[in-house]
This record gives C-alpha cells, sequence and structure tokens, in this order.
C-alpha cells in the first residue's frame, strides 16, 4: 500500500464552452448532477483503499458551476478520505461562478487552495478564448476569494496574440494581484477546439519565446520561484498536487476521463457520459513496463528546474541514468546540466525542453 497519496476529481460540468478547450466537459444541466455525484461515490466505494491522502484537486470543467448544494453533495462523499493534516486541498474556479457562499462551503469542507482561470484581463482576448468575465470582475473576485484563502493560483494564457503590449498589461495586472502562484500556457490550438476549427494559427515562434522570457524576467524579478516551465510559486506555496504528476508519482483519478496511475499501471476512465452514469467507469488500462517508466520519469522530469535525483532514479528502476539515456553530448553542449546528485535542462534552454528530451531517446 502506497503510504501517501494524491487524488485527483473530475468535475465536467461548465456554464459555457471556451474556444481553446480540449477537457472533457459538458454543458452544465441539472438533470445529470445528482446521478453523475452518486456514480462519482460509487466509484470511489469501490477503487479508495484508504491510504492516507496528501493531496486533492478537484478540477474539470468547472468545479464552482456547482450550486451549493450540490457542492455540499460532492464534499459530503469526498469526506471519505483519509486526509494528512498538512493535506494540499485545491478547488478550480471560474471567475464568473465564484460566490461568497460558494467559498464559506470550499472552506468548511477543508479546501485550503483556489486555482482560477483568468486566462487575460484583455477584453478582446477574453472573448476570443470564449469567456464571460472583464478585468473589473477578476479584481473583485479574487479580492472576494481572499477573504478566505490565502493559497491562490491564477492561469494566464499568452500567445493567443502578437501584441506584446497585451501581455505586459496581463503581467502588470497578475503583479497587482499579489498571489502566491501563477501558471502561464502558451496557446495550443487542438483539434476539435472553435479555435482551431475557425482556422486560428499559432503565432510565430520567435515571438511565443520573447513572450515565455517576458513572463520569467518579470515573475521572477517580483519574487516568483520558476520551479516548472510554465508554473511560478512565492516561497513555500509550489503545486504539491502538480508535483506528484511532474515526479511521476501514484496517485487516484475518479470521475469522467480522469487517470490513475497505480502500481505501474495508467488507467483512463470513460469520456462517455452515459457509461459512467451505468457504473462503466473504466476506458482503458495499462501496465507500463520498466522502459515506458523511465522515459515517463525523464519527459515529466525534467519539466522541473530542479530535475531529477540520479540516485533516486537509480533507486527507483535499478539502472544508473546515464546508461540509459543518451547526455553525453547534451551535457558537453551545455543543454543539460550536472549539479552534484541531480541532472536538469540548463534554464536557458528550458524553451525547447522537448526538442532536448528527443534527443536523449535517441
Amino acid at each position: 500500500m502506497v503510504m501517501f497519496m494524491a487524488i485527483y476529481i473530475h468535475i465536467p460540468f461548465c456554464n459555457s464552452i471556451c474556444s481553446y478547450c480540449d477537457f472533457c466537459k459538458i454543458f452544465y444541466n441539472k438533470k445529470y448532477i445528482d446521478a453523475y455525484l452518486d456514480s462519482l461515490n460509487s466509484e470511489i466505494s469501490e477503487r479508495y483503499k484508504g491510504e492516507v491522502v496528501a493531496s486533492i484537486y478537484i478540477g474539470g470543467g468547472t468545479p464552482s458551476s456547482l450550486d451549493d448544494d450540490e457542492l455540499i453533495k460532492l464534499f459530503e462523499i469526498i469526506k471519505i478520505f483519509n486526509r494528512d493534516k498538512d493535506i494540499e486541498f485545491t478547488m478550480e474556479c471560474n471567475i464568473e461562478s465564484i460566490t461568497d457562499s460558494k467559498l464559506k462551503i470550499m472552506n468548511k469542507y477543508g479546501v485550503n487552495r483556489i486555482s482560477i482561470g483568468v486566462e487575460s484581463f484583455d477584453d478582446d482576448v477574453i472573448k476570443l478564448l470564449g469567456r464571460r468575465h472583464n478585468k473589473k470582475m477578476v479584481f473583485d473576485k479574487i479580492e472576494l476569494v481572499k477573504k478566505y484563502f490565502d493559497n491562490i493560483n491564477v492561469d494566464l494564457i499568452y500567445a493567443a496574440y502578437s501584441d506584446m503590449d497585451i501581455l505586459k498589461r496581463d503581467i502588470q495586472c497578475v503583479l497587482e494581484l499579489d498571489v502566491k502562484h501563477v501558471s502561464t500556457y502558451s496557446l495550443i490550438l487542438e483539434e476539435h477546439t472553435v479555435l482551431k476549427i475557425n482556422g486560428m494559427v499559432n503565432i510565430d515562434e520567435d515571438i511565443d519565446y520573447e513572450m515565455y522570457k517576458y513572463i520569467e524576467d518579470r515573475l521572477v524579478k517580483n519574487g516568483y520561484t520558476h520551479y516548472e516551465i510554465s508554473n511560478y510559486a512565492r516561497d513555500g506555496f509550489m503545486s504539491r498536487h502538480n508535483l506528484v504528476y511532474w515526479n511521476n508519482m501514484e496517485y487516484y483519478g475518479f470521475g469522467l476521463s480522469s487517470t490513475s496511475y497505480i502500481d505501474n499501471v495508467r488507467r483512463c476512465n470513460t469520456k462517455n457520459i452515459n457509461s459512467y452514469l451505468e457504473g462503466n467507469f473504466i476506458g482503458s488500462s495499462e501496465y507500463e513496463d520498466v522502459d515506458v517508466r523511465m522515459e515517463n520519469e525523464v519527459m515529466l522530469g525534467l519539466r522541473k528546474f530542479d530535475g531529477i535525483c540520479l540516485t533516486s532514479f537509480e533507486k527507483k528502476f535499478g539502472k544508473k541514468f546515464q546508461d540509459v539515456f543518451n547526455i553525453n553530448d547534451l551535457v558537453r553542449d551545455g543543454y543539460l546540466i550536472i549539479d552534484d546528485d541531480f541532472i536538469k535542462i540548463n534554464k536557458e534552454y528550458m524553451y525547447i525542453s522537448n526538442e532536448i528530451i528527443v534527443r536523449m531517446f535517441k
């Protein structure tokens, strides 16, 4: 049995569908909610084995789209988890659906971290992304959240435009919010999203890189640590839940489309709401052999600026890192750095980390 476990819970319901979103989501419909929560309860009761839970993350979809009674029902269901006394408990929220009463309920049931999809403060970009808030709403709602929670993350999307001035204004707004954690994502045009269907194309890669470096420079100079390629935190506020993923550790996923990784088995739940409501939770399940696990260790671990512990890698897999991956040329050329017992990507090349990792596998 794993001593500590992280848990992800997927709430797929949304009041509106964002034009860039490729996650599993469903328009909010009250006739589905109770049945979905009942199925979620059944899945948790069937699979959870009583492990101590160090992190809970409720994502979506838009979990804050649930009304007060639905939130209470959800939180009553997950009281079953054996929570560590220092648990990190995150709830995703959208600006539009945050209310004082919902925040009180979250606080009462032990949520201690709020992650808010802001994406932009520019009205034209907000409209392009299919969101319904505005800059004033963001500042007002985050001020409300701060009445109950200190640990707040905001998500920001860049590269939906080529105008650096928009980015500069967005970053200035983020700094004015003075939150503990910031996640920044370059817009990816996924298949089957509204933006892709409408023919939008990615901005020039050089501009994308300029934006990435501007964000890094401004946030780091203002006291944030750039600890993962897309994530920045004040001291003591790194996302413990996401570190579980990046350290390739085990976790449960409950709910529609969620993924679990336990005993070297990667399980993906069904994306079909009717199947899930009928109790047919599993979509696919695959055992990962040692070669796949080692590759995942690299692809996830090298996203972090701290990199991968070489001793831990050898203890975990019974092989030396340098005997498995092609690193000599990359170290010689300065793309990879071996620092004491850690191997990491040179921060100057983190933007092209995917290309570096591919070279390691050849």
